[in-house]
């Protein structure tokens, strides 16, 4: 279904008037050209968002109109290469990291880099630098990154102070967060140390905090000491510390909503939690760069806008890709609505300073500092099957049904046979 934008507009009232005495004084009739653009926003408040930049961008650019089509991220890269089979891709459409790789590979992305070069708006310094590189291939840019988060350590300040162990902090390993987890868990009343998932997003990154990492290419490399040491980590919170609730012991509540009702001293997740945890969570909390092991890594994803190399609008495509990475209301908009961030370098401070002054969480500069340990995931083709792969075997180690050995050993001959096909 295609929408088209409604009256809710920007949300700054003095820029919507602006926006429209610009487009006002334009004052001439211009034909318009229509940009196709598929996003995975489906959230009504984030579709507000976008209509509201879109309202800004056509007022700006009186010869382009948007129009935008979503599809739920469960759904959208199996709508997206139907599209594309069928001969009728959008012009412009967002892609995360690891999707990417696969458009990019198949050589269905147009290069941005001329686009770039002759812009006034962006270049190679408006970017965080990993965000850029992420949406490049072979020396080429195929995307410019319009968002991105990170995941912190959250923790629960109250529980801390009962506990009597003292907040996280960058010296801070994993030998801190079991004995904090341990001081503060108290199983029979339903209050446990930590929350942390044992899955592919979780383990990639456990891994280079242990000093090792998961590698596909030029060899697989999964079952290594390091990474044996990292699942132990995960695993064991659960299965020899007790510190992190089983499956039985949550009952069917959900993490999330345990560390809300006060029952998690901390949990490892994502900055897209922060309005959740402010609007529902009646306790004092904070963030703080997540603890490593031999080592500090954190998570970093980004989504980027790229433009289907079929396009007959570049131009007006790029305009719109070059709004969506870095304009300033986009920039305004998406700190005002919690939705994501904009993937800036840290070079534009000013541009991200409304996000530091909120005042919850106080520790907000952990955003920024967690991309100094940023890693990011191997990424392969078939990047579904990889995950798949890794997920059955972590589980099968989470819950008992394996050793974290034979776990990893039997993930390295799954993937070893998956990228010899």
């Amino acid at each position: 279904m295609h929408h088209r934008p409604r009256s809710s507009g920007p949300t700054s009232p003095a820029l919507r008037t602006l926006a429209v005495a610009l487009a006002l004084l334009v004052g001439i009739a211009t034909a318009q050209t229509t940009v196709n653009y598929l996003s995975f926003t489906t959230g009504s408040e984030q579709l507000d968002a976008l209509e509201a930049l879109i309202e800004v961008f056509e007022s700006e650019n009186p010869d382009v109109s948007i129009s935008y089509n979503t599809a739920d991220f469960g759904s959208y890269f199996t709508k997206l290469q139907t599209d594309f089979a069928a001969g009728n891709p959008p012009d412009v459409f967002e892609l995360n990291y690891e999707n990417f790789v696969t458009f990019a590979s198949r050589g269905t992305l147009l290069p941005l880099d001329d686009h770039m070069a002759a812009s006034s708006a962006v270049d190679d310094t408006t970017f965080y630098p990993a965000a850029l590189e992420a949406f490049a291939r072979d020396g080429v840019q195929y995307g410019l990154p319009i968002t991105f988060s990170t995941v912190l350590l959250v923790y629960n300040q109250e529980l801390f102070d009962d506990a009597g162990v003292a907040y996280p902090d960058d010296t801070w390993t994993w030998d801190d967060v079991i004995a904090a987890a341990d001081a503060i868990t108290d199983a029979p009343n339903r209050v446990w140390g930590i929350a942390q998932p044992v899955q592919f997003w979780e383990f990639y990154k456990t891994a280079a905090q242990a000093g090792g990492g998961l590698a596909v290419a030029p060899t697989v490399q999964i079952d290594t000491p390091e990474n044996r040491e990292a699942l132990h980590y995960l695993v064991d919170k659960i299965q020899v510390h007790g510190v992190m609730p089983s499956d039985a012991e949550m009952s069917g509540v959900g993490d999330i909503d345990l560390f809300v009702n006060g029952q998690l001293g901390m949990i490892v997740t994502g900055i897209w939690m922060f309005d959740h945890f402010i609007t529902n969570a009646d306790f004092a909390w904070d963030v703080a760069v997540e603890p490593g092991g031999a080592n500090k890594a954190t998570h970093f994803f980004s989504n980027a806008a790229v433009v289907a190399n079929t396009t007959s609008v570049a131009d007006a495509a790029w305009r719109w890709v070059e709004f969506l990475a870095a304009h300033p209301f986009t920039v305004e908009t998406r700190i005002e609505r919690s939705w994501e961030l904009s993937a800036l370098s840290l070079d534009n401070a000013d541009a991200l300073q409304p996000y530091l002054d909120r005042p919850v969480p106080a520790n907000r500069q952990a955003v920024f500092e967690s991309l100094r340990y940023a890693v990011t995931p191997p990424v392969v083709d078939n990047q579904p099957q990889l995950e798949d792969i890794i997920n059955q075997e972590l589980e099968a180690a989470r819950l008992g049904l394996k050793s974290v050995e034979q776990a990893l050993m039997d993930a390295q001959r799954r993937v070893e046979a998956l990228v010899a096909q």
